[in-house]
Formats: structure tokens, C-alpha cells, sequence
């Protein structure tokens, strides 16, 4: 199963920000990357009654001027949060009919074929999907942008993987726009269901959020070591110079002893001036041990903070899924045999029940695949000790 997340690229920016501005009425003329916008009095948009002109990417000629398209432009995020407070809530109806059967895994995986399916609708469910916008960064070096969605029942708040990724196909800028309709759902309802959809998204982010940390924790360890030596050679260098004034100092004195009065008084002078700068070195030698015998702590944490992990949820629209539940009955070949499942399924949502191996009585799965039909189902480690005896 894909991860149901679409990334905020470029293109996908593009896209959105033309099909956006054309819904209020919008003209574009494009001209490569330079799209010049009229936007109507009457647009519902605080860019109302404006030419815009728009360049697309990161970066423009100097003598182009316009506002920047890209994911983390401000022209983007002003776009974004206005689709999405215009259009935050909404209700949308999966068709059975217009939905093909989603085909699990375990089937998918297997030398077991599916000749044909049969869903058999008996009620209808309601599903809630929290759009989510997802922003993992440090200040320093990487930035991932998401827009995920989190799919949870409304009547027993179980995440639905399936229906994510049908709801992101459904909704998606490629496809023809799903009918919606108003949701109908109180306050407490709406904070309930979020709380909930956070709750199942940060388990599910969780190990990129792990990845991301750990690649900005090596940075800082990179980072701090590299620190750590260029001190380590401070300290060296003024350890040699302390060792050059030492016996320039020591040359000094003797020259002292054996200097007419005359030329004594300018030679004590240029001792003194050696020695007081002697003693900085010294100061700064001990100071600079110090820090580095207790690990350079300020360095560490300035630079530890300018690495450390910024992880912001936002919470971006929230649609009603009306789907049907049911069964679906799967008719399956194998070889020269074949039979059939019935199992729990509901449209947009995928298998609702799990299958086990008649003989080992684990679970299906991608990893555990259906081995055989022959007389039972089993998976296909079973299937396969069986078939070597």
C-alpha cells in the first residue's frame, strides 16, 4: 500500500494555482514561466481587481519582475489557506459502481488469480478525511512539504488506509472535480474527529520524522566536530606561540645580564611587551581547555538548536465520506482448481476482514501471500512445505 501523502512540488503548485484562479474567474496568459493574471472585482480573493504577474519557480531574471510561484513562496501559502478556509468542510459520495474492487495484497502478490468479484452492499457508513499540511524542517538543511490525509471512521474513529489514497485519487488535480455537498457536523464533532486524525497521522509520520531528525543530527555531529578540531588547532597554534615567546622572553633576560645600562632599559621594555603577551596566551590557552575538557557547550547548543527539529500540523479541510459496507466475493483460480471468498468490504475502503491460513492460522499479507486454494485457503509458506512433501 502507498503512502497516501502527495508532495508539494512544483508542479503540483503550478497546477493547483491555475485551476485555482481560473474557479474565481480568473484570465491567464502564459508566457514560459511568466503567466500574466486579470482577476476580477468580483473574485472571491483578497487579490481581487489586480493584474498579477506570476513567475513560476524559485528563482527569475534579475530584470523580471512579479511574484514568485513556488511551494514555499508567499503567493502559495496565501492561495492554499484560501482554497482550503473557502472550501474546509464538505461531503462527498463514493459510488460503488464508479469504484473498481480493490484487490488485497495477498492476492495481489500470489500465483492465485482473481476471474471475477461481486460486491454485495448491505448499509452505508459515514468515514471522515483531515486533510493535513505537513511541514518537517530544520533551519539549517532540509524541508520536507506534505499534504497528507487521514481517513478515520466516524463511528469507531479506526484509521482506513484504503480510502486515504481513494480520497487523494478522487480529489486529486488530474481527476474530474468529485461533487460535494455541506458537511453536517457540530463543533465538537469537528475538534473530536481532528484530535483523532492527528493522533493516527503522527504515528504514521513518525518514522520520517525519526529519519529527518537523524539526518540532522549527523549534520550536527558533523558540525560540532568540525568545530571541535579548529579549536584543537587554535590551541595548538597558541601553544607554539607561547613556546616562541617563552624563549624569546628567556633570550631576553640574558641579554639583560649582559646589556650596558643604556640598552638595559629598552630591552627590559620589549620583555615586559613579550610577557603581557605571554599572560593573554595564557588566559586564552586556559579558557579555551576548559571549554574544550567540557565538551565547548555554547558552540554544541547553538549549534544543536540551528539543526533541531520544526515539525507543524495543520489541519487543512474535512470531508464526510459517505461509502457502502458489505461483502465482496472473490472468484479465484489456481491451476486447474478453483473456489471462492466471501469476506467484508467496504467500497473505497478495501477488505474489511482478516483471512488466515487455514493451517498455520496467521494473517495474509503482501509478506504472507495466498499460496494455495487446493481444498482450503493457505498461505504460501504452508502451501509451499506442503507441495515438498
Amino acid at each position: 500500500m502507498t503512502d497516501a501523502a502527495l508532495p508539494v512540488t512544483q508542479s503540483a503548485v503550478e497546477r493547483f494555482t491555475d485551476q485555482y484562479l481560473q474557479s474565481l474567474g480568473c484570465t491567464i496568459e502564459k508566457q514560459g514561466d511568466s503567466w500574466d493574471v486579470t482577476i476580477p472585482d468580483t473574485a472571491d480573493t483578497e487579490l481581487s481587481g489586480r493584474n498579477l504577474r506570476i513567475i513560476c519557480g524559485s528563482t527569475s531574471d534579475e530584470e523580471t519582475t512579479g511574484e514568485p510561484l513556488h511551494p514555499e513562496s508567499q503567493l502559495c501559502q496565501q492561495l492554499l489557506s484560501e482554497a482550503s478556509s473557502q472550501h474546509s468542510t464538505g461531503k462527498i459520495s463514493i459510488a460503488t459502481e464508479n469504484t473498481p474492487i480493490e484487490i488485497p495484497g495477498w492476492l495481489r502478490e500470489s500465483d492465485v488469480t482473481v476471474r471475477d468479484t461481486q460486491f454485495t452492499p448491505y448499509y452505508d457508513r459515514t468515514a471522515i478525511v483531515v486533510l493535513f499540511r505537513v511541514s518537517i524542517e530544520t533551519v539549517s538543511e532540509y524541508q520536507t512539504e506534505l499534504l497528507r490525509a487521514i481517513a478515520v471512521d466516524a463511528r469507531s474513529d479506526e484509521r482506513l488506509p484504503n480510502l486515504e489514497e481513494t480520497f487523494l485519487r478522487l480529489t486529486s488535480l488530474d481527476e474530474k472535480a468529485a461533487e460535494s455537498d455541506p458537511a453536517k457536523m457540530g463543533v465538537a464533532d469537528v475538534r473530536s474527529t481532528i484530535k483523532s486524525a492527528r493522533s493516527h497521522l503522527e504515528a504514521v509520520i513518525e518514522e520520517r520524522i525519526d529519519e529527518v531528525h537523524q539526518e540532522a543530527s549527523r549534520a550536527a555531529d558533523a558540525e560540532v566536530e568540525e568545530f571541535r578540531q579548529m579549536q584543537q588547532q587554535r590551541i595548538q597554534e597558541l601553544e607554539e606561540t607561547r613556546s616562541n615567546l617563552s624563549s624569546k622572553i628567556d633570550d631576553l633576560s640574558e641579554r639583560i645580564n649582559d646589556s650596558e645600562q643604556a640598552d638595559r632599559v629598552q630591552v627590559l621594555e620589549e620583555r615586559n611587551e613579550l610577557k603581557s603577551e605571554f599572560e593573554e596566551i595564557e588566559t586564552d590557552l586556559a579558557e579555551l581547555r576548559k571549554r574544550r575538557e567540557q565538551g565547548f557547550p555554547e558552540r554544541q547548543r547553538e549549534i544543536r538548536e540551528r539543526h533541531a527539529l520544526d515539525v507543524r500540523i495543520s489541519p487543512l479541510t474535512l470531508t464526510q465520506v459517505e461509502y457502502e459496507r458489505g461483502e465482496v466475493t472473490l472468484m479465484l483460480q489456481y491451476e486447474d482448481g478453483d473456489c471462492s471468498i466471501t469476506v467484508g468490504y467496504g467500497s473505497g475502503v478495501g477488505i474489511t476482514e482478516d483471512v488466515r491460513c487455514s493451517s498455520c492460522n496467521e494473517e495474509l499479507t503482501e509478506d504472507r501471500s495466498l499460496g494455495s486454494i487446493d481444498g482450503a485457503v493457505q498461505c504460501s509458506s504452508c502451501a509451499s512445505d506442503i507441495g515438498a512433501h
